[in-house]
């Protein structure tokens, strides 16, 4: 289509999502499927977020509340904030468009990290921004040390994933104290921490404890996976009041549907669903930290709630079998990893059935 559609766009490859139940139930004529593909909450939503929605879905003839007042200053009180240091997305993928949008230009650089979470790259190419990517370290790690020398003049913007998808590894608050301090103040840093509170280690950190410090430092979080709200699609940054500001200018207005609204405000009041999630997902990661291995794979070392399992085979061979068995996994081929799964953390039948479903595929 050139010369209609530019270059940047002619070249972008999408982002490919987990393959929905539906379709694979439809596709192969099955029944039962379950879906270990898009690390979602297998609890699904607090009961209070679903009756704020059910009582909502009766005003969507009016259109939401632009500025999302309620929801704002509650999260602002949850994190302990101002509420204008908060700005909240359909996703935290539409900051990830605002923050492109805003503060760079196409004579600006993106720094990204090879074979982290894709939508970075996507959003930055869509946009005809130029990027550079860093390769991760062993053990699929960032490697921040190899990113603060790859800050040119150009730079300025750098998206960093921790807990990273799709490998699940951490880096320590040192690690992101030494890198703060070698980047210039006019590059933002845009830490994703849509795994925040699967994270259960000492060394662990937020970004929200250090954009006051570091006001070029941007905090991104969900309530797609802890809340289980992902098909709400509502996501929120922290940052300077200022960046804010002019991300507002930006944003389109009502981009927050009133369910959405009412549920995340819901969510945020049951501390106990939030309690068992935690609990079944470090329950799951055990089971597929013990399991897997048993299976000859190798696993990176997760914070999050899934594993990347490297079999050492064709991925894509070993998701078709397992789509035929009802068993949705993702295979991260398009991510950089060929012989690798990312498993999402189900319930405890779940990853049982995943467990025995691999074990048949892997024996055929």
């Amino acid at each position: 289509m050139r010369p209609l559609v530019p270059p940047y766009i002619e070249t972008l490859k999408p982002y490919v999502p987990g393959k929905p139940i539906e379709e694979t139930e439809r596709e192969y004529g099955l029944t039962g499927v379950i879906k270990l593909a898009s690390n979602e909450n297998p609890l699904g939503p607090s009961p209070k977020a679903i009756e704020a929605m059910r009582v909502a879905s009766q005003k969507v003839h009016l259109y939401p509340d632009a500025s999302s007042y309620s929801l704002v200053r509650r999260l602002a009180e949850h994190l302990g904030v101002k509420p204008e240091e908060v700005v909240l997305g359909c996703g935290s993928n539409e900051i990830i468009e605002l923050l492109i949008r805003t503060f760079t230009t196409p004579e600006d650089e993106v720094l990204l990290c090879k074979g982290s979470f894709p939508a970075y790259r996507i959003s930055v190419q869509a946009h005809g921004r130029p990027f550079a990517e860093v390769p991760m370290r062993e053990g699929h790690r960032y490697d921040l040390e190899a990113m603060a020398k790859a800050i040119n003049p150009r730079t300025r913007m750098i998206f960093i994933a921790n807990p990273d998808n799709p490998t699940g590894t951490t880096f320590s608050r040192k690690e992101w104290e030494s890198f703060l301090a070698k980047v210039p103040e006019h590059v933002l840093v845009v830490h994703d921490e849509a795994y925040f509170e699967f994270v259960d280690w000492p060394e662990y950190f937020s970004a929200v404890e250090y954009f006051r410090k570091y006001p070029n430092v941007v905090a991104l979080r969900t309530f797609s996976k802890i809340y289980g709200l992902a098909g709400l699609r509502l996501g929120y940054g922290v940052m300077d009041a200022r960046l804010v500001a002019y991300l507002q200018r930006t944003r389109m207005p009502f981009n927050l549907t009133i369910p959405a609204q009412m549920g995340g405000l819901a969510a945020l009041e049951d501390g106990e669903h939030v309690r068992r999630t935690r609990e079944l997902n470090s329950e799951g990661l055990s089971y597929y930290q013990t399991e897997l291995p048993k299976l000859g794979a190798k696993l990176a070392e997760s914070h999050a709630n899934f594993v990347l399992a490297d079999f050492g085979r064709p991925a894509m061979e070993l998701y078709e079998k397992l789509l035929r068995k009802g068993v949705i996994v993702r295979p991260m081929a398009g991510n950089g990893y060929p012989t690798s799964l990312r498993i999402s953390v189900g319930t405890r039948e779940e990853n049982a059935r995943c467990v025995t479903a691999l074990r048949e595929v892997l024996a055929s």
